[in-house]
């Protein structure tokens, strides 16, 4: 008894390291996932059970009462989904002024917890989505508070989540009110999470919101994190002692969201947006009309007989040849309102005859 005890001890040490050192057993645990996948469901099934019944002879007072209570919710949501479509407009009409073609909604997947990890100095859980829905490594997963944590180890079916809570785990923050940038960082508790290397002349104080900043190209920006609760000032110390409370019901919740962000680069968002809009406007059949600029009018060379005026013209005969198909009425009009005008034909009989 004393040597099987002893060679399954040696056994299970050498899987562990084996697991913690290699890839050996990937495929090994992609394959239990399948039939762990069956106990879950098994384990899972007297709760779904219970509640199907509980459903089933709820009471109709209850019921009515909760149609009517969803009723005014629903119609308080709709209110602020319509003010919430227009912001969305005007949040595009900016980022398409700006050049821009980040995503406004990311697109999102309802996902379901089915398990949690034993060990109690490790936050992660188990959903029933994997590598076969299109989950990633990484991939950010979140709830109807905020984000909860991402994506770690993939198998066919189901996916593991490591919290923000894991003393493991950092995300890139900054703060809602005045834009502060930080990283907090999970403490091992699952309603705490600390803001380390925050100078301690920093603007911020408790009740600030905190928000992700998208700096770390793994979560999205503006996602809700964590509330400030404390922010402790030492004077003996470069640093404030900052500690924030997760958004997201870490321990609470059931249903969570997989978030799939775009993987294009900025140069791609560019490109896709400046062909975008090309298509737009040929779609649009805006086709705005070259103007060319002012060309002047072909100028006939001037005489100096067209350059005095009717003055000057009968003058010489010679001068007046060439006149004669330039008749428009630009050169009559000034004569006509000049009081001077008519005292060239008095003029001409002096440069023709000799009788005086």
């Amino acid at each position: 008894m004393g040597v099987r005890l002893l060679v399954l001890v040696v056994l299970s040490v050498a899987l562990m390291v084996v697991d913690a050192r290699f890839t050996l057993l990937k495929p090994v645990r992609s394959q239990m996932s399948l039939v762990l996948m069956q106990s879950y469901w098994i384990t899972d099934l007297p709760q779904r059970l219970w509640q199907g019944v509980a459903s089933q002879f709820g009471s109709r007072t209850e019921l009515v009462a909760e149609n009517e209570k969803l009723k005014t919710e629903n119609l308080l949501l709709q209110g602020r989904m319509q003010k919430l479509a227009a912001l969305t407009e005007q949040n595009v009409r900016l980022r398409e002024l700006l050049n821009s073609s980040a995503l406004v909604n990311e697109k999102v997947e309802v996902a379901e917890l089915i398990g949690m990890d034993p060990n109690p100095f490790t936050h992660r859980i188990i959903i029933n989505k994997g590598e076969r829905d299109g989950v990633v490594l990484g991939q950010p997963v979140l709830d109807a508070r905020g984000l909860m944590g991402q994506v770690v180890e993939l198998m066919p079916y189901t996916s593991r989540v490591l919290l923000l809570t894991d003393t493991t785990h950092s995300i890139p923050v900054q703060v809602n009110r005045n834009g502060l940038r930080a990283i907090a960082s999970g403490t091992g508790n699952p309603e705490r999470l600390e803001l380390r290397h925050v100078a301690d002349t920093a603007d911020i104080k408790e009740g600030d919101l905190l928000v992700s900043s998208g700096l770390g190209q793994r979560f999205p920006a503006g996602y809700p994190v964590a509330t400030v609760k404390e922010v402790i000032h030492d004077s003996g110390q470069p640093f404030a002692i900052v500690r924030a409370v997760p958004t997201a019901a870490l321990n609470r919740s059931r249903y969570l969201l997989l978030v799939f962000s775009d993987n294009r680069t900025a140069e791609e968002r560019a490109n896709d947006a400046a062909q975008a809009q090309e298509a737009q406007d040929q779609q649009g059949g805006t086709v705005t009309p070259v103007v060319p600029a002012t060309v002047p009018k072909p100028v006939v060379p001037a005489t100096p007989a067209a350059a005095t005026g009717p003055a000057t013209a009968p003058a010489t005969p010679a001068a007046t040849a060439p006149v004669k198909p330039v008749a428009h009425p630009a050169p009559v009009k000034p004569a006509a309102t000049r009081p001077a005008a008519p005292k060239p034909p008095a003029a001409a009989p002096a440069s023709t005859g000799g009788r005086e």
